[in-house]
């Protein structure tokens, strides 16, 4: 998948993906934004990528997903969240006819899908002949990105590592690590995929400057090593993401460092 920048959005030429999951904008952080359009031509004015989730909770037709991608600009990509009657629910058994659906629906994106997501339960444990299974058949049925986000232990392994390696499924660097190892991007390297809940209260906090000046340092260094790069803030309920996002977008477009952001006021 070509990663190409627009032309105005990025003064290094770094090929790093940041959004939010959803493409909801609070009034706080709106003047970016233009006034005119729907929420998600708006927002795609001026991010690249956005995560959705709301496929986690209720499938979508395909014609919505087709009106997504006609409301963003040609190098705008959608990240999938893979339904919750796969991962929490059915528990990666039995799950042919749902993944079948999904990903039928999920076509309607064409061009601009980008990676499909499985979040998995905290307490789902990678089982030999289940777990294993279920990542070789969304493999064999889906042909672009996949990335993985673990949150119990016993995933990260090198036999799993080898195994999402091989499978050319990424795994998620997260924030808050639910476990060891779990902060960190790993499986397939052919891609990158920072996911921010917020710290310390998760799902509310804003990052620091400095926090997220660090956060930048690495998208760029994975970026330049030709790695498919995506960040995306999922800390949304009382809407820290945009902001965040935009502080990432500023830093990884200027290369500021580290301590030019701490004395950075967000945008």
């Amino acid at each position: 998948m070509s990663l190409v920048p627009r032309p105005s959005s990025s003064s290094t030429g770094v090929r790093v993906r940041i959004g939010t999951a959803a493409w909801s904008i609070p009034k706080e952080h709106a003047a970016p934004f233009p006034v005119a359009g729907s929420h998600l031509e708006r927002y795609g004015a001026v991010f690249n990528a956005v995560e959705i989730n709301s496929s986690f909770y209720r499938p979508h037709r395909p014609v919505t997903y087709e009106r997504w991608a006609a409301s963003v600009p040609e190098d705008f990509r959608f990240a999938v969240k893979i339904p919750k009657t796969i991962t929490h629910e059915r528990r990666l058994r039995d799950v042919t006819d749902i993944l079948d659906r999904f990903l039928s629906e999920v076509s309607g994106l064409g061009p601009k899908l980008g990676p499909l997501l499985v979040q998995l339960p905290p307490s789902l444990s990678f089982q030999s002949g289940i777990a294993d299974s279920f990542l070789n058949e969304l493999r064999s049925r889906a042909e672009g990105s996949i990335v993985c986000e673990p949150r119990h232990a016993s995933w990260f392994t090198p036999e799993v590592e080898a195994l999402l390696d091989t499978l050319r499924i990424a795994r998620v660097a997260a924030d808050p690590a639910p476990v060891a190892g779990a902060g960190e991007a790993g499986g397939w390297r052919g891609l990158s995929y920072y996911r921010l809940h917020g710290s310390p209260k998760i799902y509310y906090s804003a990052y620091s400057p400095d926090y997220l000046a660090g956060l930048s340092e690495r998208l760029v260094s994975d970026a330049t090593a030709d790695v498919e790069t995506w960040c995306i803030f999922d800390n949304t309920t009382a809407f820290a993401a945009t902001g965040d996002a935009l502080m990432t977008r500023s830093l990884v477009q200027t290369g500021r460092s580290r301590s030019d952001a701490g004395s950075a006021s967000s945008p």
